[in-house]
């Protein structure tokens, strides 16, 4: 039988019997996704299924929001180009893996992100950014349930998957092609750096922005080249999506 590289998505996390939740939970993902620019989804890993999917198109290359509801997981096998299926495929089981080690009180804490290709009906490709974190957990702690959110991602390839947890600024890399995490340290920015970055995101050029800090034109550089260096980034697009993504402002 030809193997199929993405079927330990089906088989990583198996689930037992599990009591049904109060569905009113879907009004507030619902309400959030109407606020959002970004696809939002569910997953259910008792049986495989998306309980909701967002309107937004980027998630569902070409079909409609009921049509990817219906597909569930079979909508990764056939819209996921095969290299990234099998990227998936891996960072699935070292995400379960790293998750099993977590203290169960801890474990809603946790998100993962990480980019991968979408192909849509037309042929194209694109490359999205794919945000998760458990929603319910089962009795015995495993994952039940998750939120998804889809943006276009600020990479150039597929893989830079990362997971953090909400009140830290520790953050842990999955290293390419192995299971092995890798535990980073989240760049911090200085107030007056964050000041000349939120000026930025609302469309102030560097002379107005010194104007509204009194100061020179030149400081103003200073603090951008500061924030590049931190950041690891070489232009103020991605100094912001950088700090959003990572909740720096």
């Amino acid at each position: 039988m030809k193997h199929n590289p993405g079927s330990s998505l089906l088989t990583t996390n198996k689930l037992g019997v599990i009591t049904e939740t109060d569905q009113h939970y879907l009004e507030a993902v619902k309400a959030f996704a109407r606020l959002s620019y970004e696809s939002v989804y569910v997953i259910d890993y008792k049986d495989m299924s998306f309980e909701y999917v967002s309107e937004n198109p980027l998630f569902l290359c070409g079909y409609s929001a009921a049509e990817v509801l219906q597909l569930g997981y079979e909508f990764y096998f056939r819209q996921v180009p095969p290299q990234d299926l099998e990227l998936l495929t891996q960072l699935n089981e070292a995400g379960f893996d790293f998750y099993a080690q977590l203290p169960v009180e801890e474990r809603t804490l946790y998100s993962i992100t990480y980019d991968f290709h979408l192909l849509h009906k037309n042929g194209k490709q694109i490359l999205i950014n794919h945000k998760l974190t458990p929603l319910f957990l089962t009795p015995e702690g495993k994952m039940w349930k998750s939120m998804c959110v889809v943006s276009l991602s600020r990479q150039q390839a597929a893989g830079n998957v990362r997971i953090y947890k909400q009140g830290s600024n520790e953050v842990w890399e999955l290293l390419n092609g192995k299971k092995i995490w890798q535990k980073l340290v989240k760049p911090s920015l200085t107030e007056r750096e964050l000041e000349v970055l939120r000026l930025h995101a609302q469309g102030f050029s560097i002379d107005q922005i010194a104007e509204k800090l009194f100061v020179a034109p030149d400081t103003v550089k200073y603090y951008r080249r500061r924030i590049f260096e931190r950041l690891e980034v070489s232009n103020v697009m991605d100094a912001l999506s950088f700090a959003v993504g990572s909740k720096l402002i």
